[in-house]
């Protein structure tokens, strides 16, 4: 085994004394002063923590250099997908070898998509550690791109107007937006005008804005505001190109504007006011106006109304226990619905005329989702399958025929999907529930007992998480481990009753469930006993703190990724990005019920004095959504209270924010260090 310098000591955090005033009495924090990042100490206690991890991966140097290798193979780094047509052009996006980020191009024909490059992410990511790209928005007359970036992870965007005629060589335009968020964006008919979407100081998407190209920043009008706390703000612009649609939105309710496209100053009209409970997006369908919702529907149905009346809502397609349609993309001719039944997603085209079909897929768990379909006039549609086991296919499909086109099987270099084998389990939960969980090994391998298991899961905002292909897991199935999908309630597979009973007081559930899973698995032989990890990140960080503070005599290992850990802390706090808008979803701890019912999982608060697993945590300084302080004050107080000395280090990444490093060979290089971390505990 790799040996640590005996120089390097795990960091220690100081104590200050701080006492947070709670329903159920006064509670001592001793690391409450991390949330100051401000602080000096702050900084160095991360830094502290990066420098400890670093003695761990490089005494594991090797493993995590042979593991970058083998992701890196399967990844045929010179790629290009498939064009796409919107209009008179083509437009594409390129990968080459050696570039860590894509070059998007466009053509006039499909053979030629790749001739103009509109925008290179090499380029603009030049001298910055961290880059991202939110908004990607040509305008109706394809001569401009609207485009917004993102240099520390904060997720707060510089918008720009690249110029795509022959004439403007790609310059960007004068016009500059600033601190704008991942609200969406939408184009006037006339291509001069462009709407946008701005934070609150709790980065809260609020305001849309109206932009008239050539004017500076501080003329734009704002078309909307959101006060209430609990509403996000988006919008968008229909695939007829003829409506701008504001959104906005909480946990359990929805309200629609609407504002001509032609007509892009006219005010914008409500359609229905927001109703407690009631939720509602439309679609514009021609003559009409499609309507998803929930009203006397609790797994939604679909609803059309007269373009002059859009509050005037008759049923189309009726509720249906069980079948949770998730969204609905209108074409001219015909609709097509994603929708989550029995735990699957599954796609079904719905005609004017009242017939439908369901764009069969397969009977094996898997992903099937629409891929992009910008014309309106369409009569195919294009989706993306793949599962656990079979790398991603695209798919062009006749909507009334059926006749399917392979357009693209995404390469893998150095996998064989044959070698490997998928199948759906179902545990069973201490209420009597059953649970699905999806497991994938490589064939030959008996559930005799001895093989390690990985489980990763999330659970929460009615998110469904389907069976995905990734070219890091066969590092783990090609040694031997077992690796599973659980799918416990809070997320939406099984419609939204199984949401419903994994959030707020039923929160507990999901945990639960995880747990009767992984015992489930153990018990069939699938994994053994004393080598089982769990990994989640974000909501699913909660999930993995969660089942090791309850159960922390079931896992060997545990990667929790930005793990929202600090749960009544942080929930008390409406001061705190995205506070008050998760109320909803996980309840408010300043007075009870809830405050008792959330310290009795919030993973932070349980955690005392017990031998605990391996683990390795994941923060970002910029992170917005789960602050750094959460992963750091959490293992501040796992390595000051826990009774054991297995393997407990964190990477805060200082210059990057949720989602981690970017650029594809970092994200690769950062999974590898991942993977090294179980195989080291596992195996």
């Amino acid at each position: 085994m790799p040996v640590l310098s005996p120089f390097v000591q795990p960091p220690i955090a100081k104590h200050v004394p701080h006492v947070w005033q709670r329903p159920g009495g006064p509670v001592d924090d001793p690391w409450a002063w991390l949330r100051d990042r401000d602080d000096p100490d702050t900084v160095a206690y991360l830094q502290a923590e990066n420098a400890w991890s670093d003695e761990w991966f490089s005494a594991h140097r090797d493993l995590v250099e042979t593991l970058f290798e083998e992701i890196r193979s399967r990844v045929q780094e010179t790629d290009m997908a498939v064009p796409v047509r919107r209009g008179d052009w083509w437009y594409v996006t390129r990968t080459e070898a050696g570039s860590s980020y894509p070059i998007h191009c466009c053509g006039r024909s499909r053979e030629l998509a790749s001739e103009h490059v509109m925008l290179d992410e090499n380029v603009e990511a030049g001298g910055h550690e961290f880059f991202a790209i939110d908004a990607f928005d040509v305008d109706p007359q394809h001569t401009l791109l609207a485009w917004s970036s993102d240099v520390d992870g904060s997720e707060r965007y510089t918008m720009r107007f690249r110029d795509l005629t022959l004439e403007g060589a790609g310059a960007d335009l004068p016009d500059e937006i600033t601190d704008t968020t991942w609200g969406g964006t939408a184009w006037s008919a006339d291509g001069r005008t462009f709407f946008y979407v701005t934070p609150d100081d709790q980065m809260r998407p609020y305001r849309v804005w109206r932009h008239r190209l050539g004017t500076p920043q501080r003329h734009d009008v704002m078309v909307f505001q959101e006060d209430d706390e609990r509403f996000y703000v988006s919008v968008s612009l229909s695939r007829s190109d003829e409506w701008v649609v504001i959104d906005t939105a909480s946990k359990t309710s929805a309200e629609v504007w609407l504002v001509p496209a032609a007509q892009p100053e006219r005010d914008a009209r409500l359609v229905r006011p927001r109703t407690a409970d009631l939720e509602y997006a439309l679609e514009h369908w021609g003559d009409r106006w499609v309507v998803l919702t929930n009203l006397d529907a609790l797994d939604f149905r679909v609803c059309t109304a007269p373009i002059d009346e859009p509050d005037r809502w008759t049923e189309l397609v009726p509720h249906e226990p069980g079948r949770r349609i998730t969204s609905v993309e209108a074409f001219a001719d015909h609709l097509v619905l994603h929708e989550w039944s029995d735990a699957q997603p599954r796609l079904r085209v719905l005609f004017r005329d009242g017939t439908e079909r369901v764009l069969h897929v397969s009977d094996d768990p898997h992903d099937v989702e629409l891929e992009s379909n910008p014309e309106w006039l369409a009569t195919t549609v294009r989706y993306v399958t793949q599962s656990l086991a079979v790398p991603a296919a695209l798919y062009e499909e006749d909507v009334r025929t059926g006749e399917r086109r392979l357009l693209k099987q995404t390469p893998v270099p150095n996998f064989d999907p044959a070698q490997y084998v998928a199948q759906r389990l179902w545990a069973t939960a201490a209420d009597g529930t059953r649970v699905p969980v999806d497991i994938v090994h490589r064939v030959g391998l008996e559930p005799d007992g001895s093989a390690p298991l990985v489980v990763d899961g999330y659970g929460s905002y009615e998110m469904s998480e389907p069976p995905w292909f990734s070219v890091v897991r066969p590092s783990l199935l090609d040694r031997g481990v077992v690796w599973a999908l659980v799918h416990p309630r809070g997320g939406g597979e099984l419609g939204r009753t199984w949401y419903l009973q994994g959030k707020l007081e039923h929160k507990r559930n999901t945990f639960t469930d995880t747990i009767a899973c992984i015992e489930h698995l153990v018990h069939e032989g699938w994994a053994s006993a004393g080598k089982v990890a769990i990994r989640g990140g974000s909501a699913g960080g909660l999930l993995v703190g969660a089942c090791v503070t309850m159960r922390p005599d079931l896992f060997r290992a545990a990667v929790a990724e930005v793990p929202f850990v600090d749960v009544v802390s942080t929930m008390s706090d409406p001061t705190l990005p995205l506070t008050v808008t998760e109320w909803e979803e996980w309840g408010d701890p300043r007075a009870e019920p809830m405050a008792g019912y959330m310290l009795s999982y919030s993973p932070y608060d349980q955690t005392v004095a017990m031998d605990y697993p391996a683990i390795y945590i994941t923060a970002g300084l910029n992170d917005p959504r789960v602050s750094y302080h959460e992963p750091a004050k959490w293992i501040a107080r796992l390595r000051a209270v826990r009774t054991n000395d297995a393997t407990l280090m964190m990477r805060c990444e200082m210059g990057a924010g949720h989602r981690g490093p970017s650029g594809r060979y970092e994200v690769w290089r950062d999974e590898a260090r991942v993977v090294a971390f179980l195989l080291a505990e596992l195996i």
